[in-house]
This record gives structure tokens, C-alpha cells and sequence, in this order.
């Protein structure tokens, strides 16, 4: 942990590059401090997943989108952010902002292009179970 997993409408796949938003957001990630300028995100912990969803419906039918200029054929991306407990509001919030601030600037183009929502929510523990098993972890000790 941390995971950040993203869920878009497919019909994102031909007019973005996904895997570059995962790296882009990884590296986000890896760049976070704590208060004690610790980082917030172990690197062999840090994982970022994207998989577009074959079947969505977002909003209406696309009505609004037509009236309002667009094609209607909107988009939607969400990302969630799972971490463990223990991270400060403050960490939370900065992180966060981070995250949606490089989302942004991804998307930037498309917002000009077609209607898109884009949501970001980071969740923490307290888990119930949490059993890890990995050998990436010593790479970067």
C-alpha cells in the first residue's frame, strides 16, 4: 500500500494515454513529504492501476451536452486513493491536491474537447485484514 486505482469510461482508451497518467501519478506520489520531510509513500508500495470500464452510463443521455455545444458522449474518470492510517490531515489534503492537480494538467487538452467529470477520493484503514507479500521492497532500502 499505498494503491491509487483509476476507473474510466472506455471512451477515454483512444484519446489518452493512460500509462502515462499512472506514471505521471506514481511519481506524485513518490515525491510526498511529511511534516518530518519523511516520505508519505513507500516506493515498492506505490502502485498505480488503470481499467477502463466497458459499460458506463454517466449523467443523462447527453442532451445537456449537445444543447451546451459538445457531442454529449461524455466522460468520467474516478481515482481512489487507498492508504494505511497514520498520514496527517495535512499530508491527506497535500497529497490530494497534488494528485488532482496532475490529473488536471493530463486531461487539460480534452477538457477543451468533450465533457469530462473527474473525481478523486483517498480512503485509509483501519483494515481488517492486511497480509503482504512482496520482494520489491528491498529494492529500495
Amino acid at each position: 500500500m499505498p494503491h491509487l486505482v483509476i476507473l474510466y469510461t472506455n471512451n477515454l482508451e483512444k484519446e489518452t494515454d493512460m500509462t502515462a497518467l499512472c506514471r505521471s501519478l506514481a511519481d506524485v506520489m513518490l515525491v510526498q513529504h511529511d511534516e518530518n520531510d519523511k516520505p508519505v509513500f513507500p516506493t515498492g508500495g506505490t502502485r498505480v492501476l488503470a481499467y477502463p470500464a466497458a459499460h458506463y452510463a454517466v449523467a443523462d443521455d447527453g442532451t445537456a451536452g449537445r444543447a451546451a455545444g459538445g457531442s454529449g458522449d461524455y466522460a468520467f474518470v474516478y481515482l481512489n486513493l487507498r492508504m494505511g492510517r497514520g498520514r496527517s490531515p495535512a499530508v491527506h489534503k497535500r497529497a490530494g491536491d497534488a494528485l488532482l492537480m496532475a490529473t488536471k494538467a493530463h486531461f487539460q487538452p480534452l477538457f477543451s474537447q468533450r465533457h469530462i467529470g473527474v473525481t478523486l477520493q483517498i480512503d485509509e484503514g483501519p483494515e481488517v485484514f492486511d497480509a503482504k507479500h512482496s520482494n520489491l521492497h528491498p529494492l529500495f532500502k
